[in-house]
């Protein structure tokens, strides 16, 4: 109970801390401060009742539980040498330089409707030179709304060069239903990642909202949720990104996060009492029909599964190297000069004929729609990944079901309420008995088809911690399993070197900030402080010697100079770059705090 009331006074602090919206070099809250917020709630505030949001651990049955997390002591007392350190961590010029980066960058990666003439152009698709782009609409959309819309936005000039187009019910699920590739209408500003991803995308804006309302940009932080909130309603889902042809698969789920983020600066209970029926379908989008396992010791978990058939378009035109060859290329070449034991490869590649299968091409969309593009982790080119239940994934959905257990408290809909605590309690225990690894001490993907986990240690074995799923136990071991991913960059993806961006020796932010929020969750606020400042210096240095923030580093080498390191996938380090903006800021205020 302790540490659930400890949880509801983070969330009250945050919410109330009128600190946040002046940015990263604002005031912050002290603990004693959130300690009498947090007195105050247990009286009055119905997230304090005695009907815990928080479900059981991902642990065996009878283990130690969530409300074991250790509680921070006074920070005055315990924390002051920590604190000094940090604090001159966060002084050194280079480390300023980069907060100013990331926190006045936002303009360059934003997109409104008046930006069309930059958003419609896409590089990763071929486009007939003289053509107006088109700009589609959902069926359930209204033309002659949105037409107007337009024309208040843009001159006549630039409308002459927009198509608008109505999408065919079909292309819902099944992108190849669409003549040609092009941008999907959302109402509301949001901010892409950069560089060859110019839309807005599903999981990248969660941390891109971290970035934002560090930044004091709560408008646009409150825009992201509300165009997830519009594609749910007329797409269907949240989308890998804006595009016609991702239009068959979505990308990790943070709705739910997003929403409490928002709703935490503004305490607006109409807005989030409007954001459920989102809510509701994203969630049923995961987990019902292919989404859903429904036989053996993981049924009741979901997997990644997009639709739609035959390779994708944006690698075909997109993702070519040097020689001409695109990323489908490569992988024949490697599946006619090596041996694979992770999987049947007659599955996925038709040796006689040298093709790659229809399966394949499933297993490939599907793999681009958990966002990990490409690694080896459900063996080679991800390409076994319908016959996994994730551990990011189901993390995932056992946050978003407490979370909606907690938005319908905070509604006043108890009932409701325990229906999703039921849901993630029954998630907990599923994940517990497929997925907890006790001899290695880590989270693992786990085989529907063979029954077992399969050991490739992933940096997505600190999402229990992060989520607040995991034991003191767990989190205990996960500690100590540090030394596979820590190098002098940070946290790499994974310990193996497979030519993807993925694995080794690649570091990204998302699973640096994950780690990190996770462990100082549970206690290990020195391994915690001492992570971020090896990214943010590393990332820091870089700043210095480029001038910008891209995706992805080489975190061995400290370096975004990644020339001559990726095989497969796209080769490029994309600049701007979204979510390692957001992580950024989001790392000095956990060591500023």
């Amino acid at each position: 109970m302790l540490t659930c009331f400890y949880r509801v006074s983070k969330f009250f602090a945050k919410r109330q801390n009128p600190c946040r919206s002046n940015g990263f070099f604002g005031p912050f809250l002290s603990k004693p401060v959130i300690g009498v917020v947090f007195a105050v709630m247990v009286a009055i505030h119905p997230l304090t009742t005695t009907t815990s949001f928080l479900p059981v651990a991902l642990s065996a049955p009878r283990q130690a539980s969530p409300r074991q997390v250790p509680e921070a002591p006074a920070y005055p007392v315990v924390y002051r040498a920590e604190a000094v350190a940090n604090q001159a961590f966060l002084a050194q010029p280079t480390i300023q330089a980069l907060g100013r980066y990331a926190q006045t960058h936002w303009g360059p990666l934003t997109r409104s409707l008046k930006d069309l003439p930059v958003s419609l152009p896409d590089s990763k698709v071929l486009h007939g030179a003289g053509q107006p782009y088109p700009l589609y609409i959902a069926p359930t959309e209204n033309p002659a709304r949105v037409w107007s819309i337009l024309q208040q936005q843009l001159p006549a000039a630039q409308l002459s060069k927009i198509r608008l187009a109505v999408l065919p019910p079909a292309a819902l699920n099944n992108p190849a239903a669409v003549p040609e590739p092009g941008l999907l209408f959302v109402p509301h500003p949001y901010v892409v990642p950069g560089g060859r991803f110019n839309e807005l995308y599903g999981w990248d804006s969660y941390f891109i909202q971290l970035g934002l309302l560090e930044s004091g940009q709560l408008g646009l932080a409150k825009a992201l949720a509300d165009n997830f909130v519009y594609e749910v309603a007329h797409y269907g889902k949240i989308l890998n990104a804006n595009r016609s042809y991702y239009l068959g698969r979505s990308q990790p789920p943070f709705l739910t996060d997003m929403v409490l983020n928002v709703y935490r600066q503004t305490g607006d209970k109409q807005w989030l009492a409007s954001t459920l029926p989102a809510i509701e379908k994203q969630y049923q989008y995961w987990t019902t029909g292919q989404h859903l396992i429904t036989a053996g010791p993981a049924a009741g978990l979901s997997r990644y599964a997009a639709n739609g058939q035959g390779p994708a378009p944006e690698v075909l035109a997109g993702e070519r190297d040097a020689q001409g060859l695109n990323h489908y290329d490569r992988i024949k070449a490697y599946f006619r000069s090596h041996p694979v034991a992770d999987y049947e490869v007659r599955s996925y590649y038709d040796r006689a004929t040298d093709s790659l299968t229809p399966l394949f091409y499933q297993a490939d969309r599907t793999m681009r729609e958990s966002g990990f593009d490409p690694s080896n982790r459900f063996g080679p080119f991800n390409a076994d990944i319908l016959n996994y239940a994730p551990v990011c994934l189901n993390t995932l959905l056992w946050r978003m079901e407490a979370q909606t257990a907690q938005i319908y408290t905070e509604l006043g809909h108890g009932q409701l309420a325990q229906r999703w605590q039921a849901q993630a309690q029954k998630r907990a225990v599923t994940m517990a008995q497929t997925m907890w690894d006790e001899a290695s001490g880590l989270f693992l993907d786990y085989n529907v088809q063979r029954n077992q986990r399969r050991f490739y240690p992933f940096a997505t074995s600190y999402m229990p911690l992060w989520a607040g799923l995991a034991s003191v136990h767990q989190a205990r071991a996960l500690r100590n399993n540090l030394g596979r991913f820590e190098t002098p960059g940070g946290l790499q993806t994974s310990q193996y070197q497979s030519g993807n961006q993925w694995d080794a020796p690649f570091g990204w932010a998302p699973m640096q900030l994950m780690a990190v929020e996770g462990l100082r969750q549970y206690g290990y606020r020195q391994d915690a402080d001492r992570l971020s400042m090896k990214f943010l210096a590393m990332v820091g240095r870089d700043l210095a010697r480029t001038g910008t923030l891209v995706e992805k580093y080489d975190v061995q080498r400290g370096t975004s100079d990644l020339a001559g390191q990726l095989q497969y996938g796209y080769k490029t380090n994309e600049i701007g770059f979204g979510w390692t903006n957001g992580v950024v800021l989001a790392l000095m205020r956990g060591l500023q705090s």
